[in-house]
């Protein structure tokens, strides 16, 4: 896909309190994370506010010409509003005045739709046939009851992108989001498959707070860094999680 911004950078959120909700459900086996309410307002956690501090420093140590965004876009999930808020106040505190962010809905987090915030063990007793349509279908091709599919998130995506190259020509533009959306966003920008998504997800989960950069090179952008997390080797912190909910 050629676009014709100078780099693209999007880091995936901070760790949010439904990411150590899920960690601890899942590996006790439990039907019930304790999170509440709705995923769009799920807040950071401790560590999750840690890390995107470290981001802000992390931005503000960088060289000239590739740590100063000029457009930058947050989706409008609470997790990834604080994450730049904290990035930026903490940035701004190192001598780096980062931009005021704009919103939008299509780098929100992967809608699950009826299984919004449920643990696989309660998808297991609450949808059985979930699981079977999970494996028949793919990773990335499964859509759950009223949500999307990976290739959805492509959809929207590939809009967004299009939208933003048309008014930001030649910027350095900046995306705050979620780890399916990093996933997808190289899927849209490197041309890659579903099969290519599953090799890059083998190696490893999207890391929390973690760096992942395009660069203009010729008529196209290219991949120039991926779930780059070295401004966080501070932090006492896990990997990351699979991308599936409060990514």
């Amino acid at each position: 896909m050629r676009h014709s911004f100078a780099e693209v950078t999007i880091v995936r959120h901070g760790q949010s309190t439904a990411n150590v909700a899920f960690a601890a459900a899942e590996a006790a086996g439990r039907t019930e994370s304790g999170i509440t309410g709705r995923d769009i307002d799920v807040p950071l956690a401790p560590l999750g506010r840690a890390e995107a501090a470290a981001l802000g420093r992390g931005l503000a140590a960088r060289p000239p010409i590739v740590n100063r965004p000029e457009v930058v876009v947050c989706s409008p999930y609470r997790r990834a509003l604080q994450t730049w808020e904290i990035a930026a106040t903490t940035a701004d505190a190192a001598g780096l005045r980062l931009p005021a962010p704009a919103v939008d809905d299509r780098l929100g987090d992967r809608l699950m739709g009826r299984l919004e915030l449920l643990t696989s063990t309660a998808i297991a007793e609450r949808f059985p046939a979930e699981a079977e349509r999970s494996r028949a279908a793919g990773m990335f091709a499964y859509r759950p009851p009223g949500g999307e599919s990976f290739g959805d998130i492509a959809v929207r995506l590939t809009a967004l992108l299009e939208d933003l190259d048309r008014r930001h020509s030649g910027r350095r533009m900046f995306l705050v989001a979620h780890d399916a959306v990093v996933l997808m966003t190289r899927y849209v920008i490197e041309n890659l498959s579903f099969d290519d998504l599953a090799a890059t997800v083998a190696e490893g989960p999207v890391v929390n707070a973690a760096i992942t950069r395009f660069v203009h090179d010729g008529d196209r952008l290219t991949l120039a860094e991926y779930n780059t997390a070295t401004h966080l080797s501070d932090l006492a912190r896990p990997h990351g999680d699979p991308p599936r909910q409060g990514g």
